[in-house]
């Protein structure tokens, strides 16, 4: 009797057929999503599969980080801070995610990313309806954004449905409110269609909040948890930026903008601004 020094054996109670039960495949829909890679370029070339891969794997975390922020928003609005938080503990993560995938993308030299990126059209990462949702769920609202997408009627319903919402911010401070906290009418009655500006009169109440940690943890905490989402975000947008960079260099985009100046622009958008703005105030 010979014995495979190398092999694991397999377990009796190991299920073998799925002839009548559901599989790890047919659920997961792996042959959908394993056939949904379809390189452009003639003939095709070697790299195009990581760059569709990175991207399709972008929208799919992107899905995820909507789901966790509308989630979030509805937790904050029925006073459920906790499981808002949690939601927002695991955007964290995505994001770190995502932020350490543009390492692989960075693998691509310019010269193995000219031989197809003529084949991309104007297909460009700007088009990204779920990007803009997610902007536009934590308060970077810009309705021009929106006519980019009338060809893709479900995307442009998704971001008209955002641009009326109350950001994750909107909803944090309409919470606040909630709980006695003096949060500014002219921030509770703000038109949430709108891109959140700076709001000086917001500053006092947050420095409030960090100088008496102790008896306010819960909002505290949450200030800590915006913060860290607005810093991971313009962590994405800058290693985003240097990619992109260190790719094509100063050309223009494929979707027609000027590429890394038109990113650069990107990193002076804030979601929070009172959250950084309350730092030079504390100790004051």
């Amino acid at each position: 009797m010979s014995i495979e020094k190398n092999t694991r054996p397999l377990e009796d109670g190991i299920v073998r057929d799925f002839s009548t039960r559901m599989s790890y495949g047919s659920y997961l829909q792996l042959p959908v999503l394993l056939s949904a890679q379809q390189p452009v370029s003639q003939p095709e070339h070697h790299d195009e599969l990581l760059f569709i891969i990175q991207h399709q794997t972008t929208e799919l975390w992107l899905k995820l980080v909507l789901h966790e922020l509308r989630s979030a928003a509805a937790w904050l609005r029925s006073d459920d801070l906790g499981a808002a938080l949690k939601a927002i503990a695991r955007v964290k993560h995505i994001q770190k995610t995502l932020t350490e995938q543009w390492s692989v993308l960075a693998t691509l030299t310019p010269t193995e990313y000219s031989e197809f990126r003529a084949y991309l059209g104007n297909s460009s990462g700007f088009q990204s309806a779920q990007y803009r949702a997610v902007e536009f769920a934590l308060g970077n609202k810009n309705a021009k954004m929106i006519p980019v997408f009338d060809s893709d009627p479900e995307s442009r319903a998704m971001l008209e449905e955002l641009l009326h919402a109350p950001s994750i911010y909107d909803e944090f401070l309409a919470y606040l409110h909630r709980q006695g906290f003096d949060v500014p009418a002219s921030v509770l009655d703000r038109d949430v269609t709108q891109a959140h500006e700076f709001a000086p009169e917001l500053v006092p109440l947050f420095k409030h909040i960090y100088e008496n940690a102790q008896d306010n943890w819960g909002a505290y905490e949450a200030c800590e948890e915006l913060v860290d989402l607005e810093d991971n975000f313009q962590l994405w947008r800058f290693r985003h930026l240097r990619t992109v960079q260190r790719t094509i260099g100063m050309k223009a985009g494929t979707g027609g903008s000027s590429g890394v100046s038109f990113l650069q622009k990107a990193l002076e958008l804030t979601f929070f601004p009172e959250l950084f703005a309350v730092r030079t105030e504390i100790g004051r």
